[in-house]
């Protein structure tokens, strides 16, 4: 067998060992980068902000989503090892230092350069998982989101758990996680070629003209799903909170839709290997407004069993929409992927105002009702997508 033959049949082969090491750093850089919610009290009374400025570091920190397609045609440009294996100890540097931020601009620059360094992490990432995942790419991102969603889940209890043993001011030594993951990495992926190997290079908007046909109707999906997604991550402990009365189950309630939205990742990007992609989109955005509308309407078990099903469906997309970018990007895999994670920042970022106005606005009941009715909305996109496995 030529030396050729032999690589070919390693590119077509699902490497689970360095897929599971992709998606175990992506945990431990996700943890760092979930440590402002929880600490945000500490250094608002720290700092004595306003809630305004409070809120203005969140938009600071993902601000440099913005530049996402360009991070990820400089990523095809060069080999994006060095990208993914720098991330998690640039990340986990400066949100370990926030609670020493002796002022508010000291803190924003902090926060900006976790922002860069997560945009550096989560453009190409992908990309690599892609290459690494031979002809199963929807099981591939299945294992890297899993990864995500989990850290989503853990991370406020290490930020607050390292603050209640070292104190605010005290916990940064929490960074050689993220520090070791990156040596970590560097060992495990120093001789990955997974690198663009095309010959002909595109700019950024040269992969926007070849993906729009893939681009646009996701960008649909990503705003009618974003208005379900405010919802249930933004506003779910305060609906449970006036719903019932009771904190801890409000908090609880986020967390088993966390724990449902961790399954559902796992399930449906390897699902769409088999189904196709459009099918198991078409499948999460009949489901997740369905059961959505039911866990407003309904109580006792019937809303717990709605609530569990809704974060098993919604949360199910995110793999099957990445799978789905890089099956369609021949070119400039992780520049493509930058504009899909630029679309989906900016929905979340402007639905979620939407959908606070619309709280203040009709109470969050009726803006539940309304969000669930929007998500079917992006019924319609699934069919102008194309899929290899439908094709």
């Amino acid at each position: 067998m030529t030396q050729n033959q032999t690589e070919t049949k390693k590119n077509n082969v699902f490497q689970t060992g360095q897929i599971v090491t992709l998606s175990v750093s992506h945990f431990i850089h996700d943890v760092y980068s979930s440590f402002l919610a929880p600490l945000l009290p500490l250094l608002i009374e720290k700092l004595s902000m306003s809630l305004t400025q409070a809120g203005f570091l969140s938009t600071v920190m993902q601000l440099p989503a913005l530049l996402n397609p360009y991070v990820g045609s400089l990523a095809d440009r060069i080999s994006v090892r060095y990208f993914i294996i720098l991330a998690p100890a640039m990340t986990a540097i400066p949100m370990s230092l926030i609670g020493m931020a002796p002022s508010y601009g000291v803190l924003l620059i902090l926060l900006f350069i976790a922002g860069i360094s997560a945009a550096v992490f989560h453009v190409p990432a992908p990309v690599m998982v892609s290459k690494l995942s031979g002809q199963k790419v929807g099981r591939g991102m299945s294992f890297f989101m899993t990864g995500g969603e989990f850290a989503r889940t853990i991370g406020p209890m290490v930020a607050v758990g390292a603050v209640a043993l070292l104190g605010l001011e005290g916990f940064y030594p929490v960074m050689v996680v993220g520090i070791l993951a990156s040596v970590w990495l560097y060992l495990g992926f120093r001789d990955v070629p997974v690198g663009n190997k095309s010959p002909r290079k595109t700019s950024v908007w040269g992969t926007w003209k070849e993906m729009r046909h893939i681009l646009m109707p996701l960008s649909g999906i990503l705003v009618a799903r974003g208005f379900m997604h405010a919802t249930m991550a933004s506003f779910l402990p305060t609906f449970v909170k006036m719903e019932t009365g009771n904190l801890w189950l409000a908090g609880f309630a986020l967390t088993l839709y966390e724990a449902a939205g961790v399954l559902g990742v796992m399930t449906a990007g390897s699902l769409s290997d088999y189904l196709g992609r459009r099918k198991v989109l078409l499948i999460s955005l009949v489901g997740a407004p369905l059961t959505l509308f039911l866990f407003t309407w309904a109580g006792g078990w019937v809303r717990v069993t709605a609530l569990l099903f809704t974060g098993f469906l919604l949360l199910s997309t995110t793999p099957v929409m990445l799978a789905m970018v890089q099956d369609n990007a021949k070119t400039s895999p992780a520049a493509a992927n930058g504009f899909f994670m630029m679309m989906s920042f900016m929905a979340r970022s402007a639905v979620v105002v939407i959908v606070g106005w619309l709280g203040d606005l009709f109470g969050l009941r009726e803006t539940y009702y309304i969000s669930a009715a929007a998500g079917l909305v992006g019924i319609p996109f699934v069919f102008f997508l194309s899929d290899k496995k439908d094709d």
